[in-house]
């Protein structure tokens, strides 16, 4: 943690730390609104596939290890909406369903 004062010297300072404090609070406030925007904007099958890419690219695999529970926790949903949008992109062709995994087709 770097004291409110220093913060206040180096802005005026330091214009690199200027530019990386600003960059910083710029993608912060970014990722915010991308998260307000996919919530209230978005149907939940397409919050749930923009998810599991997003979970298959974080993890760099394309099969997933999760559970339609956790999922359903993750985007505040019940787990038996998930299991049904689930399904329905397996017959989208979009995913496919395994014992204990989801691989993600559409990437």
């Amino acid at each position: 943690m770097i004291p409110i004062e220093k913060m206040e010297e180096w802005i005026i300072k330091y214009k690199s730390w200027r530019s990386f404090v600003f960059q910083s609070y710029n993608l912060r406030l970014k990722e915010m609104l991308d998260a307000i925007d996919s919530v209230a904007f978005f149907r939940m099958d397409k919050r749930l596939l923009q998810y599991l890419r997003d979970k298959a690219k974080i993890n760099q695999n394309e099969n997933l290890q999760i559970t339609h529970q956790e999922i359903a926790y993750d985007l505040h949903t019940s787990r038996v909406v998930i299991s049904r949008l689930l399904k329905t992109l397996e017959m989208e062709e979009k995913i496919a369903l395994k014992r204990n995994s989801i691989l993600v087709i559409d990437l």
